[in-house]
Protein backbone atom coordinates (compact mmCIF):
# COMPACT_ATOMS: atom_id res chain seq x y z
CA UNK A 1 0.00 0.00 0.00
CA UNK A 2 0.92 3.72 -0.70
CA UNK A 3 2.31 5.68 1.93
CA UNK A 4 0.84 9.17 2.44
CA UNK A 5 3.38 12.07 1.44
CA UNK A 6 3.87 13.62 4.67
CA UNK A 7 5.26 17.12 5.37
CA UNK A 8 7.53 17.52 8.84
CA UNK A 9 7.05 20.69 10.27
CA UNK A 10 10.04 22.20 12.79
CA UNK A 11 9.91 25.13 14.07
CA UNK A 12 13.38 27.11 15.45
CA UNK A 13 14.17 29.73 17.08
CA UNK A 14 17.50 30.37 19.18
CA UNK A 15 18.66 27.16 18.98
CA UNK A 16 20.74 26.09 16.26
CA UNK A 17 22.96 23.26 18.21
CA UNK A 18 19.66 21.56 18.73
CA UNK A 19 18.08 22.61 15.53
CA UNK A 20 21.61 20.47 13.80
CA UNK A 21 20.34 17.54 16.10
CA UNK A 22 17.11 17.16 15.01
CA UNK A 23 17.43 17.35 11.00
CA UNK A 24 20.34 14.20 11.65
CA UNK A 25 17.77 12.76 13.32
CA UNK A 26 15.38 13.23 10.76
CA UNK A 27 17.76 12.07 7.74
CA UNK A 28 17.71 8.70 9.71
CA UNK A 29 14.13 8.30 9.36
CA UNK A 30 13.05 5.31 6.92
CA UNK A 31 9.52 6.82 5.01
CA UNK A 32 8.68 7.27 1.74
CA UNK A 33 7.95 10.22 1.03
CA UNK A 34 8.44 12.95 3.43
CA UNK A 35 9.66 16.53 3.47
CA UNK A 36 10.71 18.88 5.87
CA UNK A 37 9.91 22.30 6.58
CA UNK A 38 12.15 24.58 8.57
CA UNK A 39 10.38 27.80 9.99
CA UNK A 40 13.13 29.23 11.34
CA UNK A 41 15.12 32.99 12.62
CA UNK A 42 19.01 33.67 11.41
CA UNK A 43 20.67 31.13 13.20
CA UNK A 44 18.33 28.49 12.34
CA UNK A 45 18.56 29.09 8.49
CA UNK A 46 22.25 29.22 9.07
CA UNK A 47 22.53 26.06 10.15
CA UNK A 48 19.96 24.11 7.59
CA UNK A 49 22.35 25.90 5.26
CA UNK A 50 25.40 24.42 6.79
CA UNK A 51 24.06 20.84 6.92
CA UNK A 52 24.17 17.57 4.77
CA UNK A 53 20.14 18.76 3.96
CA UNK A 54 21.13 22.12 2.48
CA UNK A 55 19.03 22.75 -0.42
CA UNK A 56 16.95 19.70 0.46
CA UNK A 57 14.68 21.04 2.93
CA UNK A 58 12.42 23.88 2.67
CA UNK A 59 13.33 26.53 5.04
CA UNK A 60 10.87 29.29 5.73
CA UNK A 61 11.53 33.05 7.25
CA UNK A 62 10.36 33.65 10.63
CA UNK A 63 11.29 35.43 13.82
CA UNK A 64 8.50 36.19 16.05
CA UNK A 65 8.20 34.48 18.87
CA UNK A 66 4.81 33.11 18.16
CA UNK A 67 4.90 29.18 17.95
CA UNK A 68 1.21 29.08 16.01
CA UNK A 69 2.43 31.91 13.30
CA UNK A 70 5.31 29.55 13.39
CA UNK A 71 3.39 27.02 12.88
CA UNK A 72 0.86 28.07 10.46
CA UNK A 73 3.72 29.64 7.98
CA UNK A 74 5.04 25.98 8.04
CA UNK A 75 1.75 24.39 7.20
CA UNK A 76 1.12 27.20 4.40
CA UNK A 77 4.35 25.95 2.97
CA UNK A 78 3.75 22.33 3.19
CA UNK A 79 2.65 19.94 0.34
CA UNK A 80 2.25 16.55 1.83
CA UNK A 81 -1.18 14.90 2.90
CA UNK A 82 -0.38 14.70 6.59
CA UNK A 83 1.87 17.71 8.05
CA UNK A 84 3.68 16.10 11.27
CA UNK A 85 4.93 18.84 14.17
CA UNK A 86 7.95 18.09 15.90
CA UNK A 87 10.10 20.30 17.95
CA UNK A 88 13.90 21.19 17.17
CA UNK A 89 14.97 19.93 20.39
CA UNK A 90 13.71 16.66 20.36
CA UNK A 91 14.69 13.51 17.81
CA UNK A 92 12.46 11.01 16.52
CA UNK A 93 13.10 7.51 16.32
CA UNK A 94 13.70 5.61 12.83
CA UNK A 95 10.16 4.37 12.26
CA UNK A 96 8.77 7.23 13.75
CA UNK A 97 6.82 8.19 10.94
CA UNK A 98 5.67 4.78 9.56
CA UNK A 99 4.17 4.00 13.01
CA UNK A 100 2.72 7.61 13.08
CA UNK A 101 0.83 7.90 10.11
CA UNK A 102 -0.44 4.58 10.14
CA UNK A 103 -4.07 5.09 11.14
CA UNK A 104 -4.22 7.81 8.51
CA UNK A 105 -5.94 5.05 6.46
CA UNK A 106 -8.91 5.23 8.30
CA UNK A 107 -10.75 8.43 6.41
CA UNK A 108 -12.21 9.79 9.80
CA UNK A 109 -9.21 10.23 11.58
CA UNK A 110 -8.12 13.90 11.69
CA UNK A 111 -4.96 13.53 14.01
CA UNK A 112 -2.42 11.69 15.01
CA UNK A 113 -0.12 11.73 18.43
CA UNK A 114 2.58 9.26 19.41
CA UNK A 115 4.63 9.10 22.93
CA UNK A 116 7.41 11.27 24.04
CA UNK A 117 10.28 9.77 26.07
CA UNK A 118 12.18 12.60 28.36
CA UNK A 119 15.21 13.28 29.36
CA UNK A 120 16.77 9.76 30.22
CA UNK A 121 15.74 8.27 27.07
CA UNK A 122 13.36 5.66 28.58
CA UNK A 123 11.26 7.45 31.02
CA UNK A 124 7.77 9.16 28.99
CA UNK A 125 7.42 12.68 29.52
CA UNK A 126 4.35 12.54 27.80
CA UNK A 127 1.79 9.39 26.80
CA UNK A 128 -2.00 9.52 26.22
CA UNK A 129 -4.18 11.78 28.09
CA UNK A 130 -7.83 13.58 26.99
CA UNK A 131 -8.59 17.12 27.89
CA UNK A 132 -11.50 18.96 28.73
CA UNK A 133 -12.62 22.52 27.97
CA UNK A 134 -10.91 24.10 31.43
CA UNK A 135 -7.28 22.35 30.28
CA UNK A 136 -7.21 19.51 32.93
CA UNK A 137 -5.95 16.53 31.65
CA UNK A 138 -6.40 12.46 32.50
CA UNK A 139 -4.39 9.70 31.92
CA UNK A 140 -5.74 7.00 29.23
CA UNK A 141 -4.13 3.75 29.34
CA UNK A 142 -3.45 2.62 26.11
CA UNK A 143 -2.27 -0.75 24.58
CA UNK A 144 1.36 0.21 23.70
CA UNK A 145 2.12 -2.12 21.10
CA UNK A 146 -0.69 -0.74 18.55
CA UNK A 147 -2.80 2.49 17.56
CA UNK A 148 -5.63 2.96 19.46
CA UNK A 149 -8.43 5.26 17.41
CA UNK A 150 -10.61 7.81 19.59
CA UNK A 151 -13.38 9.20 19.04
CA UNK A 152 -14.46 12.31 20.47
CA UNK A 153 -17.59 12.48 22.75
CA UNK A 154 -19.22 15.32 24.48
CA UNK A 155 -16.71 17.95 25.08
CA UNK A 156 -13.69 15.96 25.82
CA UNK A 157 -10.81 15.98 23.05
CA UNK A 158 -7.46 13.21 22.92
CA UNK A 159 -4.31 15.09 23.54
CA UNK A 160 -1.39 15.49 21.33
CA UNK A 161 1.74 16.53 22.19
CA UNK A 162 3.55 19.22 19.51
CA UNK A 163 6.87 17.94 19.62
CA UNK A 164 4.92 14.32 17.96
CA UNK A 165 1.74 14.82 16.48
CA UNK A 166 0.29 15.22 12.90
CA UNK A 167 -2.64 16.20 11.20
CA UNK A 168 -4.26 15.68 7.55
CA UNK A 169 -3.55 19.12 6.17
CA UNK A 170 -7.03 19.85 4.89
CA UNK A 171 -8.23 19.10 8.55
CA UNK A 172 -5.77 22.41 9.27
CA UNK A 173 -7.28 24.06 6.46
CA UNK A 174 -11.04 23.85 7.46
CA UNK A 175 -9.98 24.20 11.47
CA UNK A 176 -7.69 27.45 10.48
CA UNK A 177 -4.80 26.39 11.94
CA UNK A 178 -3.26 27.17 15.03
CA UNK A 179 -4.30 29.84 16.57
CA UNK A 180 -2.00 32.79 16.99
CA UNK A 181 -3.42 34.32 20.11
CA UNK A 182 -1.51 31.40 21.88
CA UNK A 183 2.21 32.62 21.05
CA UNK A 184 3.66 29.74 23.48
CA UNK A 185 1.55 27.15 25.23
CA UNK A 186 -1.93 25.24 24.93
CA UNK A 187 -1.54 26.27 21.31
CA UNK A 188 -2.10 22.69 20.57
CA UNK A 189 -4.80 21.73 23.63
CA UNK A 190 -7.00 24.91 21.61
CA UNK A 191 -6.44 22.83 18.38
CA UNK A 192 -7.26 19.46 19.86
CA UNK A 193 -10.83 20.93 21.61
CA UNK A 194 -11.56 22.30 17.94
CA UNK A 195 -10.89 18.45 16.66
CA UNK A 196 -13.25 17.39 18.84
CA UNK A 197 -16.01 20.00 18.25
CA UNK A 198 -15.57 19.06 14.08
CA UNK A 199 -15.77 15.50 15.00
CA UNK A 200 -12.32 14.18 13.90
CA UNK A 201 -11.10 11.37 15.62
CA UNK A 202 -7.64 11.25 16.88
CA UNK A 203 -5.46 7.96 17.02
CA UNK A 204 -3.00 7.85 19.90
CA UNK A 205 -0.23 5.80 18.25
CA UNK A 206 2.62 4.80 21.31
CA UNK A 207 4.81 2.85 18.94
CA UNK A 208 5.47 6.41 17.67
CA UNK A 209 8.41 7.83 19.77
CA UNK A 210 9.85 11.16 19.99
CA UNK A 211 13.12 11.83 22.52
CA UNK A 212 12.41 15.43 23.76
CA UNK A 213 15.08 16.88 26.17
CA UNK A 214 13.78 20.60 27.07
CA UNK A 215 16.39 23.00 25.87
CA UNK A 216 16.84 26.25 27.18
CA UNK A 217 14.96 28.88 26.33
CA UNK A 218 13.74 32.22 27.20
CA UNK A 219 11.30 30.90 28.87
CA UNK A 220 12.92 28.06 30.90
CA UNK A 221 16.13 27.03 31.68
CA UNK A 222 17.40 23.39 30.38
CA UNK A 223 16.71 21.75 34.29
CA UNK A 224 12.87 23.26 33.55
CA UNK A 225 12.97 25.66 35.89
CA UNK A 226 11.01 28.77 34.61
CA UNK A 227 12.54 32.06 33.46
CA UNK A 228 9.29 33.54 32.74
CA UNK A 229 5.42 33.01 33.26
CA UNK A 230 4.17 36.04 31.01
CA UNK A 231 3.12 33.68 27.80
CA UNK A 232 2.06 31.26 29.79
CA UNK A 233 -0.71 33.94 31.92
CA UNK A 234 -1.80 35.42 28.31
CA UNK A 235 -2.55 31.93 27.34
CA UNK A 236 -4.69 30.62 29.62
CA UNK A 237 -6.57 34.24 29.46
CA UNK A 238 -7.13 33.41 25.73
CA UNK A 239 -8.21 29.94 26.75
CA UNK A 240 -10.66 31.44 29.01
CA UNK A 241 -12.47 33.40 26.59
CA UNK A 242 -12.84 30.50 24.29
CA UNK A 243 -13.66 28.19 26.79
CA UNK A 244 -15.11 29.01 29.65
CA UNK A 245 -18.31 31.46 30.67
CA UNK A 246 -17.16 34.79 32.88
CA UNK A 247 -19.01 33.18 35.66
CA UNK A 248 -16.43 30.39 35.45
CA UNK A 249 -13.14 32.12 34.83
CA UNK A 250 -12.03 33.69 38.29
CA UNK A 251 -12.30 30.78 40.00
CA UNK A 252 -10.52 29.17 37.48
CA UNK A 253 -7.94 31.54 37.27
CA UNK A 254 -7.50 31.74 41.01
CA UNK A 255 -6.45 27.51 40.79
CA UNK A 256 -3.85 28.04 38.04
CA UNK A 257 -2.12 30.96 39.37
CA UNK A 258 -1.92 28.77 42.67
CA UNK A 259 -0.65 26.01 40.72
CA UNK A 260 2.32 27.89 39.62
CA UNK A 261 2.91 29.56 43.00
CA UNK A 262 3.39 25.87 44.14
CA UNK A 263 5.40 24.92 41.28
CA UNK A 264 7.30 28.31 41.87
CA UNK A 265 8.55 27.62 45.16
CA UNK A 266 8.87 23.75 44.93
CA UNK A 267 11.73 25.09 43.02
CA UNK A 268 12.86 28.07 45.56
CA UNK A 269 12.53 25.16 48.74
CA UNK A 270 14.89 22.78 46.09
CA UNK A 271 17.28 26.14 46.22
CA UNK A 272 16.64 26.70 41.88
CA UNK A 273 15.51 30.03 42.23
CA UNK A 274 15.32 32.89 44.93
CA UNK A 275 12.78 34.52 47.01
CA UNK A 276 12.56 37.43 44.19
CA UNK A 277 12.83 35.23 41.64
CA UNK A 278 9.44 33.77 43.23
CA UNK A 279 7.81 37.23 42.82
CA UNK A 280 8.83 38.41 39.70
CA UNK A 281 7.27 35.15 38.12
CA UNK A 282 3.73 35.64 39.67
CA UNK A 283 4.18 39.27 38.56
CA UNK A 284 4.87 38.24 34.90
CA UNK A 285 1.91 35.44 34.85
CA UNK A 286 -0.36 38.58 35.78
CA UNK A 287 1.02 40.78 33.58
CA UNK A 288 0.26 38.19 30.68
CA UNK A 289 -2.64 37.32 32.09
CA UNK A 290 -3.54 40.76 32.04
CA UNK A 291 -2.69 41.06 28.25
CA UNK A 292 -4.35 38.26 27.07
CA UNK A 293 -7.84 39.60 28.28
CA UNK A 294 -7.08 41.83 24.88
CA UNK A 295 -5.31 39.48 23.00
CA UNK A 296 -6.99 38.86 20.02
CA UNK A 297 -7.81 35.38 19.26
CA UNK A 298 -9.35 32.84 16.37
CA UNK A 299 -8.36 31.09 13.87
CA UNK A 300 -5.79 31.97 11.25
CA UNK A 301 -5.65 31.89 7.42
CA UNK A 302 -4.32 28.62 6.25
CA UNK A 303 -3.15 28.95 2.27
CA UNK A 304 -5.43 26.08 1.06
CA UNK A 305 -2.62 25.59 -1.81
CA UNK A 306 0.77 24.87 -0.71
CA UNK A 307 2.75 27.96 -1.65
CA UNK A 308 6.10 25.46 -2.46
CA UNK A 309 5.84 21.99 -4.50
CA UNK A 310 6.64 18.90 -2.70
CA UNK A 311 10.25 18.71 -1.87
CA UNK A 312 10.83 14.77 -0.63
CA UNK A 313 13.81 13.60 0.98
CA UNK A 314 15.66 11.13 -0.69
CA UNK A 315 15.89 8.55 2.05
CA UNK A 316 17.82 5.92 1.09
CA UNK A 317 17.21 2.26 2.93
CA UNK A 318 19.63 2.14 6.00
CA UNK A 319 20.02 -0.88 7.90
CA UNK A 320 20.01 -1.07 11.94
CA UNK A 321 23.01 -2.37 12.89
CA UNK A 322 24.24 -2.41 16.85
CA UNK A 323 27.86 -2.07 18.73
CA UNK A 324 27.93 -3.05 22.11
CA UNK A 325 31.37 -2.77 24.62
CA UNK A 326 32.56 -2.18 28.21
CA UNK A 327 32.37 1.50 28.87
CA UNK A 328 35.95 2.56 28.81
CA UNK A 329 35.74 1.38 25.03
CA UNK A 330 33.64 4.37 24.51
CA UNK A 331 36.23 6.50 22.68
CA UNK A 332 36.94 3.63 20.29
CA UNK A 333 33.81 2.74 19.94
CA UNK A 334 32.10 6.11 19.63
CA UNK A 335 34.22 6.93 16.63
CA UNK A 336 33.05 3.17 15.30
CA UNK A 337 29.55 4.16 15.35
CA UNK A 338 29.93 7.80 13.69
CA UNK A 339 32.10 6.02 11.12
CA UNK A 340 29.38 3.57 10.58
CA UNK A 341 26.52 6.51 10.32
CA UNK A 342 28.71 7.96 7.91
CA UNK A 343 28.69 4.80 5.80
CA UNK A 344 24.59 5.11 6.03
CA UNK A 345 23.66 2.69 8.76
CA UNK A 346 20.96 3.36 11.67
CA UNK A 347 23.23 2.69 14.85
CA UNK A 348 22.60 1.88 18.39
CA UNK A 349 25.91 1.96 20.54
CA UNK A 350 25.48 0.16 24.57
CA UNK A 351 27.83 0.84 26.72
CA UNK A 352 27.92 -1.04 29.72
CA UNK A 353 30.23 -0.80 33.17
CA UNK A 354 30.00 -3.67 36.09
CA UNK A 355 27.93 -1.60 38.70
CA UNK A 356 23.95 -0.84 39.04
CA UNK A 357 24.28 2.28 37.52
CA UNK A 358 20.33 3.46 35.75
CA UNK A 359 20.82 3.44 31.94
CA UNK A 360 19.91 6.71 30.02
CA UNK A 361 19.56 7.04 26.37
CA UNK A 362 20.54 9.81 23.84
CA UNK A 363 20.99 10.48 20.42
CA UNK A 364 24.73 11.96 19.71
CA UNK A 365 25.24 14.68 17.55
CA UNK A 366 27.20 12.49 15.52
CA UNK A 367 23.63 10.43 14.27
CA UNK A 368 24.15 7.67 16.56
CA UNK A 369 21.94 6.66 19.62
CA UNK A 370 23.99 5.30 22.64
CA UNK A 371 22.83 3.99 25.82
CA UNK A 372 25.10 3.68 28.63
CA UNK A 373 24.05 2.01 32.12
CA UNK A 374 25.22 -0.69 34.34
CA UNK A 375 24.92 -4.20 33.19
CA UNK A 376 23.05 -4.96 36.82
CA UNK A 377 21.34 -1.56 36.69
CA UNK A 378 17.74 -0.75 35.41
CA UNK A 379 16.63 0.79 32.15
CA UNK A 380 12.57 1.15 32.54
CA UNK A 381 12.60 2.79 35.58
CA UNK A 382 9.19 0.25 36.92
CA UNK A 383 11.93 -2.66 36.77
CA UNK A 384 14.14 -4.14 39.89
CA UNK A 385 16.75 -2.11 41.12
CA UNK A 386 19.44 -4.80 40.34
CA UNK A 387 19.22 -7.89 38.17
CA UNK A 388 22.40 -10.26 37.82
CA UNK A 389 23.05 -10.38 34.35
CA UNK A 390 25.72 -11.72 31.96
CA UNK A 391 26.49 -9.30 29.49
CA UNK A 392 25.92 -11.14 26.27
CA UNK A 393 22.10 -11.31 27.78
CA UNK A 394 21.66 -7.57 29.04
CA UNK A 395 22.85 -6.77 25.20
CA UNK A 396 20.28 -9.01 23.62
CA UNK A 397 17.24 -7.90 26.82
CA UNK A 398 18.07 -3.93 25.77
CA UNK A 399 17.87 -4.50 22.07
CA UNK A 400 14.61 -6.26 22.25
CA UNK A 401 13.70 -3.64 24.25
CA UNK A 402 14.25 -0.80 21.48
CA UNK A 403 13.49 -3.26 18.52
CA UNK A 404 10.17 -2.00 16.91
CA UNK A 405 11.17 1.42 17.24
CA UNK A 406 14.94 1.37 16.06
CA UNK A 407 13.91 -0.69 13.31
CA UNK A 408 16.27 -4.42 14.10
CA UNK A 409 15.44 -7.35 12.47
CA UNK A 410 14.24 -10.17 14.24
Amino acid sequence: MTQPPVSVVVVSRDRPAALRRCLTALAQVQYTPFEVVVVADVKGRATVAGSPLAGLVKVVEFDRPNISEARNLGISHAAGDIVAFIDDDAVPEPSWLTHLVSPATRPHVGAMGGFVRGRNGISFQWQARSIDETGATEHMEMNPRRATILTPKGARGTKTEGTNMAVRRDVLVDLEGFDPGFAFYLDETDLNLRLARAGHATAIVPMAEVHHGFAASPRRRADRVPRDLFDIGASWAVFQRKYLSEAERRDHWRAIRLSERKRALEHMVAGRLLPRDVRYLLGRLDQGYSQGLMRKRGGAQISASPILPYQPLEVAPRKSVLISGRIWQAKRLRAEAAERVKNGEIVTLFLLSPTSLYHHVRFDPRGFWEQSGGLFGKSSRDDVVFRPYGFRERVLRERERVAIQRLFSA
